[in-house]
C-alpha cells in the first residue's frame, strides 16, 4: 500500500481530515532522530518539541528507544566509527583521517577511564570502618598508654614470641 506524506515528509494517517486529532505515527526516520537527541544528552520534553508530539505519545511510541538512554551515546558513536571505518576502506581519505582522530580520542579516553577506574579502587581499600569494625580493632589491639594496655602488649609480644 502506498503511504500519502505531508509537506514535511510525515506519512499522513488513516482518518486524516476526520474528527479527532489523527495518531502519530512512529518512522524510521523519526526513530533515528529520537535515538541521535538521547545521544546529545536532551530530555523527553525537549525530544518531543523536536518532533512537535507530546511527552506522552514519546513515551507511548518510543518508548524501545528510551529504555536505552544511557547507552545512546555508545550506539551513535558506533555507527559514526563504522561508517567512517567503511568510507577510509572504499579510499575516502577524509574518512580515513576522521578515523584516526576518533581513534586517538578513544584511547585518550580509554587511559583516562583506567586511571580513573584505579584511583576508584584506592578509595574502595580506604573505606572508613564502622562502629563494631573499629570496637573490634581497638579491642585487639592494647593502648598502651594505660599499665594494664602495656601489660597486655607485653603478654601479647611474649606470646607471639612463643608461637
Amino acid at each position: 500500500m502506498d503511504a500519502n506524506f505531508d509537506l514535511l515528509g510525515d506519512p499522513i494517517p488513516e482518518g486524516w481530515g476526520k474528527r479527532g486529532r489523527p495518531q502519530h505515527i512512529p518512522t524510521e526516520q523519526n526513530r533515528n532522530k529520537v535515538m541521535m537527541l538521547l545521544a546529545f544528552g536532551w530530555n523527553n520534553e525537549r525530544i518531543a518539541k523536536a518532533l512537535s508530539i507530546t511527552p506522552p505519545t514519546l513515551r507511548k511510541n518510543y518508548f524501545r528507544e528510551l529504555k536505552f538512554r544511557d547507552e545512546a551515546r555508545d550506539r551513535v558513536e558506533g555507527n559514526l566509527a563504522s561508517m567512517l571505518w567503511e568510507f577510509a576502506k572504499a579510499g575516502n581519505v577524509a574518512a580515513a583521517k576522521e578515523f584516526r582522530k576518533l581513534m586517538e580520542r578513544n584511547d585518550l579516553m580509554g587511559q583516562h577511564l583506567a586511571a580513573h577506574h584505579v584511583g576508584a579502587e584506592k578509595a574502595k581499600k580506604e573505606q572508613k570502618l564502622g562502629k563494631k569494625e573499629r570496637a573490634q580493632l581497638e579491642a585487639q589491639t592494647p593502648n598502651t598508654d594505660t599499665p594494664l594496655g602495656e601489660l597486655m602488649a607485653q603478654r601479647a609480644a611474649a606470646a607471639d614470641k612463643l608461637n
